[in-house]
């Protein structure tokens, strides 16, 4: 059984120590390949490092490009050049994490919009797919996506954590979907268990967000309490679960989907 884990961010430092250790407890979970996220214009630098780093084969690491909601306030003109050159880069997979949230508005929403805009315009320019941050923030990020849609190869609301209304309107746009161990919460995540049987197979992907969410049904719990993309099956565990279906086919087909979506060759199997 092989995952990929579309949505870890290895460049945090929690990870700096030995990021290889954990690359390696995630290929020994059965997380086959991974998708590291950018989430500033150094931060995406440092993950294509990693990628190049850490994966001699070229076929386990892959990155995303892009300027996270949160710091769209240090957008500047010769950001869109800088990231243009980055998303020319073999291993950048797709444009992000971009979006917008009204949560923590860390940067101004006006500023969020914009940035989220030249993203989609690059996004159209290069051909490659969205990852899409949003919390708070569905409505307006729908307003902003039905413009760009049809020029858009595809697009994935990363993390997802809305409710009803939110996943069926990304559903109506034909999006993507990404679940992380969020809907293992008993306090805040339970919404998603009836939810997740309504996301079509060929939109579903699954995602750690690592260092980030660890799984609270994860048994034994790790010391410290870091998430780590080895944790993957736990989300797996969950989400098939409550789609009730077995889960080698759920392994099989978030797989498949994540996959075609970031136009990824599939190891062979040992």
């Amino acid at each position: 059984m092989q995952l990929i884990d579309i949505g870890v961010n290895l460049t945090h430092p929690t990870f700096a120590r030995d990021p290889r250790a954990v690359l390696d407890r995630a290929y020994a979970a059965g997380v086959a390949q991974l998708l590291l996220t950018g989430t500033s214009l150094n931060e995406s630098e440092a993950a294509l490092a990693l990628c190049r780093e850490l994966d001699e084969t070229g076929k386990r690491l892959f990155c995303t490009a892009g300027i996270h909601p949160h710091d769209a306030r240090q957008w500047t003109s010769e950001t869109a050049a800088q990231l243009k050159g980055l998303l020319a880069e073999p291993e950048v997979r797709a444009v992000g994490e971009c979006g917008l949230d009204f949560n923590r508005d860390l940067s101004p929403r006006a500023q969020q919009e914009r940035v989220l805009e030249e993203h989609l315009q690059l996004a159209v320019e290069t051909g490659l797919p969205v990852f899409l941050h949003e919390r708070d923030a569905d409505q307006r990020m729908v307003e902003i996506l039905k413009p760009f849609r049809d020029r858009l190869s595809a697009a994935v609301v990363h993390c997802f954590t809305g409710e009803k209304r939110a996943l069926y309107a990304y559903l109506d746009l034909d999006l993507h979907i990404g679940i992380t161990g969020w809907i293992c919460d008993e306090r805040r995540g339970t919404h998603l268990q009836s939810l997740v049987r309504e996301i079509p197979a060929s939109r579903l992907m699954l995602e750690s967000d690592a260092p980030y969410l660890l799984p609270r049904t994860l048994r034994p719990k790790p010391k410290g309490g870091q998430n780590e993309p080895a944790f993957l099956p736990e989300v797996l565990r969950e989400v098939a679960k409550h789609r009730e279906i077995n889960e080698e086919a759920l392994a099989q087909s978030t797989t498949r989907c994540a996959q075609a979506f970031f136009r990824i060759e599939p190891l062979m199997q040992s």
